[in-house]
C-alpha cells in the first residue's frame, strides 16, 4: 500500500502531522479505523477534526488544501489542480491496481491458475503503467513540471515497487531520475527514515 505519500508532503510542505497520520499512530489509526466501519484496514488512514479519510489521492489533496501555504498543488487554476488528480487517480486504480495483481490475486479471481496469470501479467502491465509515465505523464523534472506537488511523493512510493514487478528501470530514466531527485531531499530522506523503508537508488 502507498502508506507513505503523505510524508514527504507533510514535510516538504513544512506542516504538523494532522491527526493521525503520524507514522507511530499509523496501525493503530487503521485498527480503529477497520473497528469502527470507516475504512478497510489495507489503505492510509488521515484522522481530522471532520472525520476520517482513506484513499491516497484524497489525503493528498487534503494535506494540499489544509495547508496551502505549501504550495503542493496548484489550488488556484483548476485545469491544473485537475491534472493533479488525473494523475493520482492514475496511480490509484490503474498502477496500483496493477501492481496488486501481483500480490493479491485472490481479491479477483478464486482460480489458482488464474491467479498465477495474473502473476505472469505484472511486468508487462507495470512496464506498460510506466513507460506511458516516462513517455507522457512526467511533465519535467517533477510531475507537474517545475513545481513540487502531491503528485512527487505519490510517484516516488508507487514507483518503488516497479524493481519487485519485473520492470526493466533502464527503460525508464526519466523515471529514475526523478526518484534520484526526491530522495535528494532532505525532506523526503526525514520521511524515509521515519518510516524505516529501504529504497534503491
Amino acid at each position: 500500500m502507498s502508506q507513505r505519500s503523505p510524508e514527504p508532503c507533510r514535510h516538504g510542505g513544512t506542516a504538523p502531522y494532522p491527526r493521525g497520520t503520524d507514522p507511530g499512530a499509523r496501525r493503530q489509526t487503521l485498527r480503529d479505523t477497520d473497528r469502527n466501519g470507516a475504512g478497510t484496514g489495507r489503505v492510509p488512514a488521515l484522522v481530522t477534526e471532520s472525520g476520517t479519510l482513506t484513499e491516497t489521492p484524497g489525503l493528498l489533496l487534503f494535506v494540499a488544501q489544509r495547508f496551502p501555504k505549501a504550495e503542493l498543488a496548484p489550488l488556484s487554476d483548476p485545469f491544473a489542480l485537475a491534472q493533479v488528480q488525473e494523475f493520482n487517480s492514475y496511480l490509484c486504480s490503474t498502477v496500483h491496481v496493477a501492481h496488486a495483481h501481483g500480490r493479491r490475486g485472490a481479491r479477483w479471481a478464486d482460480d489458482a491458475a488464474a491467479i498465477e496469470a495474473m502473476k505472469r501479467k505484472v511486468p508487462a502491465t507495470m512496464t506498460e503503467c510506466f513507460e506511458l509515465i516516462e513517455r507522457k505523464l512526467l511533465k519535467g523534472p517533477r510531475v507537474m513540471d517545475e513545481q513540487y506537488t502531491i503528485c512527487d511523493p505519490y510517484l516516488l512510493t508507487i514507483g518503488t515497487w516497479i524493481e519487485g514487478d519485473g520492470v526493466d528501470t533502464t527503460k525508464l530514466p526519466r523515471v529514475m531520475e526523478h526518484r534520484k531527485r526526491m530522495l535528494a531531499r532532505p525532506a523526503v530522506q526525514k520521511a524515509v527514515a521515519a518510516e524505516r523503508t529501504q529504497i534503491a537508488r
